[in-house]
C-alpha cells in the first residue's frame, strides 16, 4: 500500500486544527510526496512541544500510516527554533506546522 503524500496529511491536520478551534499555520513548505512533517504546538503560556517523524517500526502493519513522536517536551522558543534550523539543514525538503493550542492537541492522531 503507497503511503499518503505530505501534501495530503498536512492538509489534514491543518482542517482538524482549525475545525477544533486551534490555531494552526504552515511555518514551512516541503515537498508534496514525501517531505518529513514537524508539528509544533504552543500551548500559549510559554510552553512548547515538536513533534516528528517517528521512526519505522518492523511490526508495522499499516504502510501508509504517518507516526509521530514527541522529540521536544516544554521547549522554549530558542530551542525550538535550534532544533527546525538543524532539521532543515539536514532536509531541506521537510514540512512544519505550527499549532496553538491550549490543550496541547497536535492533531495528527
Amino acid at each position: 500500500m503507497a503511503r499518503l503524500r505530505s501534501d495530503l496529511v498536512i492538509a489534514a491536520i491543518l482542517r482538524r486544527a482549525q475545525s477544533a478551534g486551534a490555531t494552526a499555520v504552515l511555518r514551512r513548505r516541503g515537498v508534496g510526496e514525501a517531505g518529513a512533517i514537524f508539528i509544533s504546538v504552543d500551548y500559549v503560556d510559554g510552553r512548547l512541544d515538536l513533534y516528528g517523524p517517528a521512526p519505522p517500526r518492523i511490526d508495522e502493519s499499516a504502510e501508509d500510516t504517518r507516526r509521530f513522536d514527541r522529540i521536544l517536551i516544554d521547549a522554549s522558543g530558542l530551542d525550538l527554533s535550534e532544533r527546525m534550523a538543524r532539521e532543515v539543514k539536514f532536509d531541506p525538503d521537510l514540512w512544519w506546522v505550527e499549532i496553538e493550542d491550549r490543550q496541547g492537541r497536535y492533531f495528527a492522531e
